[in-house]
């Protein structure tokens, strides 16, 4: 945040010193003001093109899952399922009920989940996997 505002001033005391430099009154009547005009221009959209550029989205990489972090956490490819649903916000039920399985085994999921992700809540371990690339 402080770079950006270090850049403007910089290029407001630039400004300041060219008009200083140029000392209008004496070449007022050497330049016409179309030349002015001109200048004024010129830096605007010079300023413009600079600001479009840093204001523009940037496309997105496409999502890669981080299997390093999977492998040293040692999560399952059902745990991952398990933690994709946690991530969409299905209860147990509904998890037990798409993958075929009983409550009781996703509750055992999210359970070893929390303990590999070494959290305490499904949305600590929704951050956490988001964080380490393990969700998109």
């Amino acid at each position: 945040m402080a770079r950006p505002i270090i850049l403007y001033g910089i290029a407001l005391a630039a400004a300041a010193f060219l008009l200083e430099w140029l000392n209008y009154k004496h070449v007022v009547h050497r330049w016409s003001s179309e030349f002015y005009i001109l200048c004024i221009a010129v830096l605007c959209v010079a300023l413009g093109i600079w600001v479009g550029n840093r204001l523009t989205a940037r496309p997105r990489q496409p999502f890669a899952h981080n299997d390093a972090a999977i492998a040293a956490l040692g999560i399952s490819a059902r745990e991952c399922e398990v933690l994709a649903m946690l991530a969409a916000g299905h209860a147990n039920k509904v998890i037990a009920r798409h993958l075929d399985i009983s409550p009781n085994t996703v509750k055992t999921h999210i359970a070893r989940l929390y303990e590999k992700l070494e959290v305490a809540s499904r949305t600590q371990a929704v951050q956490k996997a988001r964080t380490l690339d393990i969700l998109p």
